[in-house]
């Protein structure tokens, strides 16, 4: 079977040297990727939603994997973010090609095109899935109808995968009331066991005016407290 090459494949921006994308302090960069649907007013990658404009500082995947080869045995992983990868088609041979220079490969998802996340999951060591909000609130969040059922979805693609994962929710009071984060956390308990970090709100590359003038948002410590009480085998954290 043929798969669209990575060669079309844009670059919207790389992160030459990160030791906090992928987790243990593993030395990675990362890869950006232009294009997202959903339009959650927190983002602080906005400037990357639309997947037509074009930035002079782009530049081609052949061109960042020339890069690449000159990193090894220097950095241990390449992680894939975005936007939202997973729109791209040559995103799967990307990841080979990573893999095939002695890479680790990360992703960072909303899981918002299962489809699309099972055909890569086979070259995924580890995965960030951003959970949004309960169920209920999904679409109010994304702006996207059915957003929920596609990012629960990918949610039970990785956690039947080898790869590990981290959940991950940006938490804005404004946003995401905590009545709200704790029915998530509820929703989440069937699964028994994981790793869910809150994302604490930061202003930077926010477009939302509004947001980004009430400063970074910071978690109440009796909140997280009842969180973990719910997610008693969960390891819960925050990163402001």
């Amino acid at each position: 079977m043929s798969h669209p090459p990575a060669a079309g494949l844009t670059v919207a921006g790389v992160t030459p040297l990160s030791s906090v994308d992928y987790p243990g302090g593993v030395l990675a960069a990362v890869v950006f990727l232009r294009g997202c649907p959903w339009r959650c007013p927190y983002c602080q990658n906005a400037a990357l939603r639309d997947a037509g404009v074009r930035d002079p500082d782009e530049r081609s995947w052949g061109h960042v994997l020339e890069w690449l080869r000159t990193r090894s045995g220097l950095l241990d992983a390449v992680v894939f973010s975005g936007g939202e990868p997973l729109l791209w088609p040559g995103l799967l041979e990307a990841m080979r090609e990573a893999r095939g220079l002695g890479f680790r490969v990360g992703l960072h998802t909303s899981g918002m095109a299962p489809a699309a996340l099972e055909r890569v999951l086979p070259l995924v060591d580890w995965a960030g899935l951003d959970l949004k909000a309960p169920r209920a609130a999904y679409a109010r969040i994304t702006g996207q109808g059915g957003s929920a059922d596609a990012a629960w979805e990918s949610l039970g693609l990785l956690r039947r995968s080898p790869a590990a994962l981290e959940l991950r929710t940006t938490w804005h009071p404004g946003v995401l009331s905590e009545d709200e984060l704790l029915a998530l956390a509820r929703e989440l308990s069937p699964l028994k066991s994981g790793e869910w970090v809150i994302q604490a709100f930061q202003p930077t590359g926010c477009e939302d005016e509004a947001l980004s003038a009430s400063g970074r948002a910071h978690m109440p410590a009796e909140l997280l407290e009842r969180m973990r009480s719910i997610l008693p085998g969960f390891r819960v954290g925050v990163r402001e």
